[in-house]
């Protein structure tokens, strides 16, 4: 049977068909829809880890225990599940291991365009990458059976465009889940002290010799010869990007990427006249190509950044240097990203922003308040850094007469890596003042799950953390909660915890409108009373989409009178995205916001 599936979608699909019953991960773009979606299959087991590095070594227990598992994050993850990962090449697996490594060319969702084919030559892994959705279901089979051939974890590259980009499918069988766990008891092969750790770190360079071996007669590794005077080497969809542009060249299709296969690339560089390699990011393969010194075209020709396509492969090709796409573009009116109406961060943001202070900031929703008009916060780097850099600042600022500053930061994000450096800042003694956006869910990512939930990902009930008694038993004195709804309590806590001395974590707990299990009642929504609105623009200095200003020339003639004494407009609000919040409420002053009839 034929279905038409997205490349994350193939990959949950082609595991379940290999009889891959276990899924560790941590939400994020572009990878998220892998784990959902093998959490809908039957007799699976399937997690939210709070984190990357504890997704991994959920999955190394998993796998030494003997069952063939799949840890699956963003690119930026595997920045965080590092630690475990170089080990994990030295001990190898018991049963099967793969590292799902989602790649965000263009920075579609992502802080930085890092390129994780890196990762692989620095840990030594096996890295294959599919170019479609079929090849995503296939390849991940595959992968699985080099990691347990081969005794290693084995990366699976995607980008945003294979993981999000649908195609056909053909579905395959189901591969009986075989029960296969069995617990080895093997110290030198598992205990990594420096004595066991030096005899692994040779059986790694010897597994890398066999993988190249066998990288050259890996099938997903193909040559393609059309004309004979210009060759292409690529992989994943740069691959489909070529062939669009240039149908009629070779082609060297790399399905596994590292390690290269030496002496296929060698036999299709005498094939072929001229050779171009063609790859998104990093010169991960041009470089390894001319170390074997292979004359190719590479970054010297293509840009370094961003996604590539046919527009952009064909001018490279055609010596018309770019740095972006030359495909036919539309002129549309910009759209920047904007917290949701109702969104619960907007009236935290809006008093944080008046407050002049400085604001650390994470990764989240909330992260697009630093834009116009609410400019409340001024810094994010990367999951969790919001509350080291309030701390290191307030250390650096100590004794200068700057005031305090503020760390905000998700609940999700909390959980995965702001719990230690919040116990460092009580430790520590800093003097900052902490707020955990907790809006019951991770946002961001599109409503999952996570510890302080209450649910797993499979929909079991579970403790629930506490944020306020954690806070607490790190050595937080002061744990506050409000609503950020309410924009003077607000408004008031923070100014309170700002002028008080030492480190304060304030809770900011309002569930995100859009998650529908946290709904409770139906709020009313707002209009203007137009013959009330003396056009002071309070309202849409909360920035909220369903708030947008009319001018006079736009209204009826008979509103124009009533109000001919005001100099541009009034405000106006959009009932059919109102969510009933009240902000715009409460900023009014002169009570021109009332219920809508």
């Amino acid at each position: 049977m034929k279905v038409l599936m997205s490349g994350n979608e193939s990959i949950a699909r082609g595991a379940f068909e290999h009889g891959v019953r276990f899924v560790a991960g941590y939400p994020g773009t572009p990878s998220t829809e892998i784990v959902e979606n093998f959490a809908k299959y039957d007799g699976v087991y399937a997690e939210w880890s709070p984190n990357e590095k504890v997704a991994l070594e959920v999955g190394i227990g998993a796998a030494l225990a003997g069952a063939k598992a799949m840890v699956v994050m963003k690119h930026v993850g595997v920045n965080v599940a590092a630690d475990p990962l170089f080990t994990l090449s030295y001990t190898g697996t018991n049963g099967a291991l793969v590292i799902i490594t989602a790649d965000d060319p263009s920075l579609h969702s992502s802080e930085n365009e890092q390129d994780n084919r890196n990762y692989a030559k620095f840990a030594k892994i096996p890295m294959v990458e599919p170019a479609d959705s079929q090849e995503a279901k296939d390849y991940i089979k595959i992968a699985f059976d080099l990691s347990e051939k081969f005794d290693t974890p084995v990366f699976f590259r995607t980008t945003t465009r294979v993981s999000h980009s649908k195609s056909v499918v053909s579905l395959g069988d189901l591969s009986p889940a075989k029960d296969t766990t069995a617990i080895q008891i093997n110290a030198a092969k598992y205990v990594m002290v420096p004595a066991y750790a030096r005899v692994r770190r040779v059986e790694v360079e010897n597994r890398l010799h066999r993988l190249r071996e066998f990288a050259e007669t890996f099938p997903a590794n193909r040559i393609e010869i059309n004309d004979p005077e210009i060759g292409i080497i690529t992989a994943g969809m740069p691959y489909n990007y070529a062939k669009d542009a240039f149908p009629d060249f070779s082609y060297l299709k790399l399905g596994m990427v590292y390690p290269l296969p030496a002496g296929l690339i060698r036999k299709f560089a005498a094939t072929v006249k001229k050779i171009y390699v063609v790859e998104e990011l990093d010169p991960f393969i041009e470089e390894q190509v001319r170390a074997m010194g292979i004359n190719v075209i590479g970054k010297d020709v293509f840009p370094y950044t961003n996604e590539f396509d046919p527009g952009v492969i064909h001018a490279a090709i055609k010596r018309k240097r770019i740095s972006k796409s030359i495909m036919p573009q539309l002129t549309i009116p910009p759209r920047p990203p904007n917290l949701c109406p109702g969104c619960p961060h907007r009236g935290l943001f809006y008093v944080l922003g008046k407050l002049k202070t400085f604001v650390a900031g994470d990764i989240g929703c909330y992260t697009l308040s630093f834009m116009k008009p609410l400019e409340g916060l001024h810094a994010c780097i990367c999951m969790g850094a919001s509350i080291g850099m309030a701390h290191g600042m307030s250390k650096a600022l100590k004794d200068k007469g700057k005031g305090k500053v503020v760390g905000v930061i998700g609940d999700s994000t909390f959980i995965h890596s702001g719990i230690t450096p919040l116990l460092n800042m009580a430790y520590n003694k800093s003097d900052a003042v902490i707020v955990i956006c907790d809006n019951r869910t991770t946002a961001m990512t599109g409503m999952q799950d996570h510890p302080a939930t209450g649910y797993t990902l499979q929909g079991e009930k579970t403790k629930a953390l506490d944020f306020k008694k954690l806070a607490s038993a790190l050595g937080i004195d002061s744990v506050r909660v409000i609503d950020p709804y309410d924009i003077e309590m607000t408004r008031k806590v923070l100014k309170e915890e700002l002028a008080r001395p030492g480190a304060s974590v304030i809770i900011s707990q309002r569930a995100c409108v859009l998650f529908k299990r946290e709904m409770k009642g139906v709020r009313k929504a707002f209009e203007v009373d137009t013959d009330k609105c003396v056009g002071c623009k309070a309202c849409i200095g909360l920035g909220c989409p369903a708030i947008s200003w009319m001018k006079f020339e736009d209204m009826p003639s008979e509103t124009v009178k009533k109000n001919a004494k005001k100099q541009e407009g009034v405000a106006y609000i959009d009932s059919e995205l109102c969510t009933g919040c009240t902000l715009c409420k409460q900023v009014c002053k002169v009570g021109s916001v009332i219920e809508a009839m």
